[in-house]
């Protein structure tokens, strides 16, 4: 198990995503359709369009973090 730190928040999409988007597109995604920063430290999770998969994107102080399953 992955443990986010004390005071993070983590956003869920409600709606899927398309999964070919990669760390560029989602972030574009978090911005323009979420209205939030994706690098002001907030994890945002998506899920592909059958929710068998996720992508998590997360900005580490230094890059954003693309993960995926």
């Amino acid at each position: 198990m992955i443990g986010a730190p004390a005071g993070v928040k983590v956003m869920v999409a409600t709606q899927p995503v398309d999964f070919r988007k990669g760390a560029d597109g989602l972030a574009a995604l978090v911005r323009e359709q979420l209205r939030h920063d994706p690098f002001a430290g907030t994890i945002f999770v998506f899920r592909s369009k059958r929710a068998n998969r996720l992508k998590i994107l997360a900005w580490d102080g230094s890059g954003l973090v693309l993960l995926w399953n």
